[in-house]
């Protein structure tokens, strides 16, 4: 360890002498203008070459019937405190300017089509956006977002503030290249990521930074696995000793906390899909209720010959029915480890009166579990192990979510079913190694060319596994990494899938890190070796 420590400090010090020999990096005088500084990238987008100013009082006008909603006013008024942050009422920057100082823009018109606040998977989140510069007749100088939903105005509220910097020279906000021309819509319905508050207890504060962080790189679904074999946090007012299982009593989170963390997601466009990993990774649960267990000297997967074991499933959902209203639910299934029920001596004779073989009671579990769940009106997602064992038996509506190589999902979308991609060689986060070019690069269709078919590929995940990640590093193992999974999820393959990355792609996801730090987002330096280490010297946020 000593060694070790002193390596890392020989290290630094022959960077520190490189970096005062030739000096820090430094940023290029100015941005490639032919790139467009939107991340993820619009659908279809014109621009010009003019400079429109914004007023720090801009104002909200909204139209259409889904216009009035509350959403949209809570999402403008947080957008206005991150366009105008250098402000603070009437500034001194203001004086500067003179209190007649006159905008090209004084207000925001956001049109929304339809009065539903629902958000499912395939919500309309398409929205148009034109920001021009009066001709100096007109006596509203304003900007348009229009859109069929809320959803979609969010998305194109976060554009618009990505296409508002701050002038240090003019001391005021400003868009440059107008007039914008923005149609957007995402590629895939689903573009999700995973956060792991079992092996690490996550307070709801950060659970919301993250979820706030998400809606910046347009992600749309918080798929949270909240209950592990370590731990077991979430509160079940059915089965009130299940949350015995957390590490500690400060440790948890009660149903309110569950629904304050939804109702917070809603707010920004994202839905929240639960996991409850069974029949294995699921020791935690016998801390409150031991009967779940197989023995005591052996605890996982769950007693599959009790019918308590699916009671206690069954009342989970029902609980968790009330709290999570996103029509997908994930119940896991992965490493199951079968031991436990060859050598428990009940289990083993209930096996053997069943005439079930260990494989065969996998399979059993699993499907009665997707029956619950599908009787509460979900549907089942699981990981990629169940469709690997026994394809042809699992329920139709099964979502497969596939994890440990390539390949898997255009054999599930032969089999007729849906399909997430997550292949943990470019999209598991807590593989620190993986650089941000091989996450850009990986694609979820994985060759397949049939449009039905590329339909039943509903999307990707980007996976935050915790075990080495908590309060102090989640953020910067998150970002920036996940936005490079976000933009092949938002932006057409066409688009981002041509030239040199290095040259179209990587001076935009600088300027997008730069951008989250500027929001308060710990976003690690986008070509590190490793992620979430911090910069190897001094320089420009721009080019680290």
């Amino acid at each position: 360890m000593h060694l070790i420590n002193s390596s890392r400090t020989l290290a630094i010090i022959v960077i520190c002498t490189i970096f005062h020999i030739l000096g820090p990096i430094s940023a290029a005088s100015k941005f490639d203008d032919s790139l467009t500084y939107v991340w993820p990238l619009p659908a279809e987008v014109s621009s010009g070459h003019d400079v429109v100013s914004v007023d720090p009082s801009l104002s909200l006008v909204v139209g259409g019937k889904g216009g009035s909603s509350s959403i949209i006013r809570d999402a403008f008024d947080r957008y206005k405190k991150i366009i105008f942050n250098h402000y603070s009422g009437f500034s001194f920057f203001e004086k500067l300017r003179g209190k007649g100082s006159v905008y090209d823009i004084t207000q925001l018109k956001i049109v929304v089509h339809s009065s539903s606040e629902e958000l499912q998977l395939g919500v309309d989140e398409s929205y148009t956006l034109l920001a021009a510069k009066t001709d100096g007749q007109s006596i509203v100088r304003e900007v348009i977002i229009e859109a069929n939903t809320i959803y979609g105005a969010l998305r194109g509220l976060e554009t618009f503030s990505q296409l508002c910097s701050f002038d240090y020279d003019t001391k005021s906000v400003q868009i440059y290249k107008a007039p914008w021309h923005i149609r957007d819509k995402p590629r895939f319905a689903y573009r999700g990521l995973l956060i792991d508050t079992s092996r690490h207890y996550l307070p709801i504060g950060v659970i919301k930074q993250i979820i706030e962080s998400m809606s910046y790189a347009k992600l749309n679904v918080l798929h949270w696995h909240i209950i592990d074999e370590q731990s077991f946090p979430l509160e079940v007012p059915s089965y009130p000793k299940l949350w015995k299982g957390s590490y500690t009593k400060r440790e948890r989170y009660s149903v309110e906390d569950a629904y304050e963390i939804v109702s917070f997601a809603k707010g920004r466009g994202i839905n929240v899909m639960a996991e409850i990993d069974v029949p294995g990774h699921a020791r935690s649960w016998g801390i409150g209720y031991p009967a779940l267990w197989p023995s005591h000297t052996c605890r996982e997967p769950l007693d599959l010959t009790k019918n308590f074991t699916f009671d206690v499933i069954s009342g989970i959902l029902t609980d968790m029915r009330k709290i999570f209203p996103f029509g997908l639910f994930h119940l896991g299934g992965d490493e199951v480890n079968t031991d436990c029920w060859n050598s428990a001596p009940h289990i083993k004779k209930w096996l053997l009166n069943q005439n079930m073989t260990a494989k065969d009671a996998y399979q059993y579990f699993v499907l009665r579990a997707q029956e619950i769940a599908i009787s509460k009106n979900w549907t089942p997602v699981n990981w990629e192990e169940t469709f690997n064992t026994f394809a042809s038996r699992l329920n139709p509506r099964t979502i497969v979510h596939n994890w440990l190589g390539g390949g898997v999902c255009p054999k599930a979308i032969a089999q007729g079913f849906r399909c997430i991609f997550s292949n943990q060689g470019f999209w598991y986060l807590d593989h620190l190694d993986v650089p941000w070019d091989d996450v850009y690069n990986a694609e979820p269709l994985e060759g397949i060319t049939d449009a039905s078919e590329q339909k039943l590929v509903i999307g990707g995940e980007v996976c935050m596994w915790g075990e080495t990640a908590d309060t102090s590093d989640i953020q910067q193992t998150i970002w920036p990494r996940a936005a490079a999974a976000a933009e092949r999820l938002w932006s057409r393959r066409e688009a981002i899938s041509s030239g040199n990355i290095n040259s179209t792609a990587l001076p935009r996801l600088h300027y997008f890190r730069c951008l989250l730090n500027g929001r308060g987002v710990h976003a690690a330096p986008v070509t590190n070796e490793y992620a979430r280490q911090p910069p190897i010297g001094p320089g420009s946020c721009y080019v680290q």
